[in-house]
């Protein structure tokens, strides 16, 4: 799956933004969520989310950087939100917010930010579902724009044999400064979303930048 971060596009016409990603192919839109605590930055809320999603078709891959994400769940999803993930490191009990977002009928993704280890996750492996997903930050969650930590590949690799090993229905997204190179290392180690800001949404050709998202390796 490419996944789009619109946060990346024209904030000021983000009906238009989805509609270019729409026409490039790729299967997202990336809707980050920051609260300001979390993470010392604020994005969209709410009513945006509303919004967009009465304007496209695309799945809404929405991603919370809050620091309380189980008591705003069930309100993301019924703004639009179709996947959603919400961080480890969060202050909310990640089971009960994994049981939370399952019982409001959508795929539950845990995002996992660069210094918290894999092993971290070990507990909560066992409760996640066919279509679920493991967020991987391959950037410090915030900001955009940053460059990929290649120190993020051999996290990516270990976490994929733990899934390979326990044959867990899930999938490895990862996100931050993710391009044809970089979206290639991760591929190979075992990610299957990609999400793609700047690439996409700043190239002359968006189309162009989709495929080589989905080059062969």
């Amino acid at each position: 799956m490419i996944s789009v971060s619109i946060l990346n596009g024209d904030l000021a016409h983000l009906a238009q933004t989805a509609e270019l990603v729409a026409a490039s192919g790729a299967d997202a839109l990336h809707y980050d969520v920051m609260d300001g605590r979390f993470v010392d930055n604020l994005s969209f809320g709410l009513p945006v989310l509303s919004s967009l999603r009465a304007c496209t078709d695309l799945t809404i891959d929405t991603h919370l950087m809050i620091q309380d994400p189980l008591h705003f769940a069930e309100r993301f999803v019924k703004a639009g939100a179709d996947l959603l993930s919400f961080h480890i490191e969060s202050r909310s009990d990640t089971a009960e917010t994994i049981r939370e977002i399952h019982s409001l009928g959508i795929p539950a993704g845990i995002a996992v930010s660069p210094d918290t280890p894999v092993e971290a996750l070990f507990p909560v492996l066992p409760l996640l579902q066919k279509d679920d997903f493991i967020l991987l930050m391959t950037v410090y969650p915030g900001l955009g724009g940053q460059q990929f930590l290649t120190r993020s590949v051999p996290k990516i690799a270990a976490l994929s044999e733990i899934i390979r090993r326990e044959q867990l229905p899930v999938h490895i997204e990862v996100d931050g400064g993710i391009n044809a190179e970089t979206g290639a290392q991760c591929r190979a180690a075992g990610a299957d979303y990609l999400v793609a800001g700047s690439y996409l949404l700043r190239s002359e050709d968006p189309a162009a930048a989709v495929r080589s998202l989905r080059a062969p390796l």
